[in-house]
């Protein structure tokens, strides 16, 4: 059985997995680009812009944190994303306000906290300002970041862009409405100012205080909302003189609160996420464990002289193997894995799985009533 839980933040929503106290199968620790495709597929899985992984930390953190686009690749880091893991946690743990999970990431250290209201604070650390840490080949212009103009399908755009972990390229525009967002979306993710491909944000200043964007992710296209995007919007827009230090950044999904008070220092990030449900992968969107992939090896006295070493054998992985046909039909690996599931569903009744997504939710609904009452 795998449980899993979705969350959104400001709809830009996400498959969360619990595995902190590592019970997550390696196939799911380190899944497979088409899974990730599978599970994200709003018609034929469970439907999310990307899949979270919580697992045991590697150093000094509380966790870490792996985040997989709903295209399969992996990303260093998501500003929506992380609030909508600590949410989860504060759900899950029965946190109260003041909460704050040292997370590890692809990008560093994250600190996100959980306020009094309920949203969640970020410090997102330092933005990335030099072209090979975006990365990008954009030369460091007059503002003190990377900069310049591109030609974009047959039109030339000034851009800037910032890293925060990932690659983020911002287009100030007169009128969000009047763009070719998707044309010039898709052309700037892949351009070849940017060998790891970008995030692209559109902008339209309203204010000093006041900015709005159009988000293409990286990986995943049109979304409602960005963090990591928001944040590098406004380091953005305040070097370049179009907005302060501290601002409202008015995304399709709603709005987030990103703070910049020292540019030597952290920047901030305040916004919601919300539990949607919990739910049970159905035995066929699991990936087959590892283990069951893994024969035992063959005792020397029962092996014919043509087979296959044992220490061979062990290394046989037929997920990858019998990807056009079973490479093994005398003894086929998966045949196994689903027999050995079959036999675990035949011993749990509907009821009972779904008693156990149900148990999740209602520990994870009356957590987060409890903190509010006593808030």
């Amino acid at each position: 059985m795998l449980q899993f839980s979705k969350y959104q933040g400001l709809g830009n929503d996400f498959v969360v997995l619990e595995g902190r106290a590592g019970q997550l199968d390696a196939s799911i620790r380190n899944p497979d680009a088409a899974w990730i495709r599978r599970i994200c597929d709003r018609r034929f899985g469970i439907g999310a812009d990307g899949i979270i992984l919580a697992l045991p930390p590697e150093t000094d953190g509380d966790l870490r944190m792996r985040i997989f686009n709903a295209d399969g690749s992996e990303a260093e880091m998501c500003g929506n994303g992380i609030r909508c893991l600590a949410r989860f946690l504060a759900d899950s743990d029965g946190s109260q306000s003041g909460e704050r999970w040292r997370i590890e990431t692809a990008a560093g250290m994250i600190v996100p906290e959980l306020q009094a209201d309920g949203q969640i604070k970020v410090d997102m650390g330092l933005p990335f300002l030099i072209p090979d840490e975006v990365p990008t080949s954009l030369p460091v212009g007059s503002a003190g970041l990377p900069q310049g103009e591109l030609d974009v399908a047959g039109v030339t755009l000034s851009v800037a862009a910032a890293g925060m972990g990932n690659p983020h390229v911002v287009v100030p525009v007169e009128d969000l409405k009047t763009i070719p967002f998707e044309t010039w979306g898709a052309a700037l993710e892949v351009h070849d100012a940017f060998p790891a491909k970008t995030n692209v944000h559109f902008l339209q200043v309203h204010g000093p205080q006041s900015l709005e964007i159009r988000v293409w992710e990286r990986g995943a296209g049109p979304t409602l909302a960005c963090g990591t995007g928001a944040c590098a919007t406004l380091v953005c827009a305040h070097l370049l003189g179009l907005a302060d230090h501290s601002a409202q950044v008015n995304l399709p999904g709603g709005p987030l609160l990103i703070s910049w008070p020292d540019r030597r220092g952290s920047i901030f990030m305040t916004g919601p996420a919300e539990a949607v449900f919990d739910g049970v992968l159905v035995p066929e969107l699991v990936p087959t464990p590892v283990a069951a992939l893994t024969p035992e090896p063959q005792a020397a006295n029962h092996r014919a002289d043509n087979d296959t070493p044992s220490s061979i054998e062990a290394e046989f992985n037929c997920a990858t193997a019998c990807q056009e046909t079973c490479q093994k039909p005398d003894h086929c690996l998966r045949a196994e894995a689903q027999r050995q599931v079959q036999a675990l569903l035949e011993t749990m009744s509907l009821d009972t799985m779904i008693t156990l997504a149900g148990d999740s939710l209602e520990q994870r609904t009356r957590a987060r009533v409890d903190r509010e009452t006593s808030g």
